[in-house]
């Protein structure tokens, strides 16, 4: 990218520092010419002036004028008889006098009173006009040297070329080091990316004085970020994911040895022990139900089967799954649910959605063992309100951010442990999120937390 952008830079800086070159030789080469032609119009016009009706006693005056003229501008200037003899000269004619003077009668076309012309032949400028000299008709012809004009117009070329020459190498090192300026921070970006790339992220992405660049770096920062989160999730999940697993296959190894060894002939024991497999094999099913769903949902292999349904019905229905907690765990459930509301939603994904969010209040819940579950109608938005009240130790505003990220279990201890993968919530998350549906949590450190979905209210079922 440096040499590209030095290469581009360079080259436009060439040609543009080439095309103006060009333009303004072009330029002073036309404006010398139209100057020297000024010039030598103001010259005839005023040695016209002065010699013009003046007669042989005035031949020293003119003499003077026409040399003074002739040696602080640097011109050659003839009085000249209509039939081509020379009268007054301030040089030697030249040895092609016929040949000049032939071209001056070409130019003037026959002499007139006050006829002026200018003309080029050769390497000279020629300014010609018709006067009398001494009662005789005569030609004033002034010869202004075009090398003079060359010469200011190759001087002025020098002077380009120099300024070009020097402006191109300015331009060679402005464009390396603005090179350099603008392709540090991506190599930056890509050493410290590659380094990411391999595990590190403590890792920082520089910023940049370019916006563009320092908003990649922040980007980059927060992807960054996000992937470390993520893979202290996922190494966190691994570590619950073995001790949760472990523990269950553990206890259904024992109690079925226990059945076969020790209880199997005595109906009560044998039962309680079967009792103990089968929910250990529940919990199991759970901890990978929970990961199956999480992966399904996240990679979007499940549509959204919308229907209309009774919620009340529906929530009553999962509440009564949690009843064996009541019944050995000393769990209370205190529900609060208005009769025969309708809401419109995929039935399976709600499922899920609640039995989560009721799990979840399960878990966490105080040493009361309390979970308040409530299912309102409100009317004025046309929503209904499901929420579920636990009394445990509160979320403190810092985790609220990350509590619907996958993998993320409060790090709080408890003093009951901690059943789940930590995917819950984010389940809720992803489902609730396809529905367009208004979900949140509130809560204060130490008062417990409320999670809280607003389902849409529809007038009921439809006809079958």
């Amino acid at each position: 990218m440096q040499v590209v952008l030095w290469r581009y830079f360079a080259v436009f800086t060439v040609l543009i520092i080439a095309v103006v070159s060009i333009v303004c030789s072009g330029i002073l080469g036309s404006a010398y010419s139209t100057q020297a032609r000024d010039r030598i119009s103001a010259l005839g016009s005023g040695l016209t002036h002065v010699i013009d009706g003046k007669t042989s006693a005035f031949v020293g005056e003119v003499v003077g004028e026409m040399n003074r003229y002739a040696f602080s501008e640097g011109i050659d200037i003839f009085v000249v008889g209509v039939e081509g003899r020379p009268v007054i000269c301030t040089v030697e004619p030249p040895d092609n006098w016929d040949e000049i003077f032939g071209e001056l009668n070409s130019a003037v076309n026959g002499w007139t009173q006050g006829r002026q012309t200018i003309y080029s032949s050769g390497t000279m400028f020629n300014y010609a006009s018709c006067l009398t000299f001494d009662n005789e008709q005569c030609y004033l012809l002034v010869r202004y040297p075009l090398f003079i004009v060359q010469q200011s117009v190759s001087s002025m070329q020098v002077y380009i070329i120099i300024i070009a020459a020097v402006a191109i190498v300015l331009a060679f090192i402005i464009s390396y080091v603005l090179a350099q300026r603008i392709s540090r921070p991506i190599r930056d970006i890509s050493a410290t990316a590659t380094r990411m790339a391999k595990g590190d992220y403590s890792v920082q992405f520089a910023s940049a004085e370019f916006e563009e660049i320092a908003q990649l770096s922040e980007s980059l920062n927060y992807a960054k970020d996000e992937i470390k989160k993520s893979d202290d999730f996922q190494k966190e999940l691994l570590a619950n994911v073995s001790h949760d697993l472990r523990t269950p296959l553990t206890m259904i190894k024992a109690y079925a040895s226990m059945v076969k060894e020790i209880s199997g002939d005595d109906p009560q024991k044998r039962n309680r022990h079967l009792q103990v497999i089968i929910d250990e094999s529940d919990r199991l099913t759970g901890l990978v139900n929970d990961i199956l769903n999480a992966s399904k949902v996240s990679a979007g292999l499940s549509e959204l089967n919308k229907k209309v349904f009774n919620l009340t019905d529906f929530v009553y229905g999962i509440m009564n799954k949690f009843d064996y907690l009541q019944e050995t765990s000393g769990y209370k459930f205190y529900v609060d649910i208005d009769p025969n509301m309708y809401t419109f939603a995929d039935e399976e994904k709600i499922y899920q959605v609640i039995y989560n969010l009721v799990s979840n209040a399960v878990n966490y819940t105080g040493e009361d063992k309390c979970v308040y579950v409530s299912l309102k109608d409100r009317p004025e938005s046309s929503r209904i309100r499901f929420a579920v009240r636990d009394t445990g130790k509160g979320i403190s505003d810092e985790e609220k951010e990350h509590i619907w990220d996958r993998y993320y279990r409060s790090k709080d201890a408890h003093a009951r442990p901690v059943k789940g993968t930590g995917l819950g919530l984010n389940i809720v998350k992803i489902i609730l999120q396809a529905h367009s549906f208004d979900f949140g949590v509130q809560s204060q450190k130490g008062n417990g937390s409320t999670f809280y979905v607003d389902f849409p209210e529809v007038s009921s079922e439809p006809d079958k």
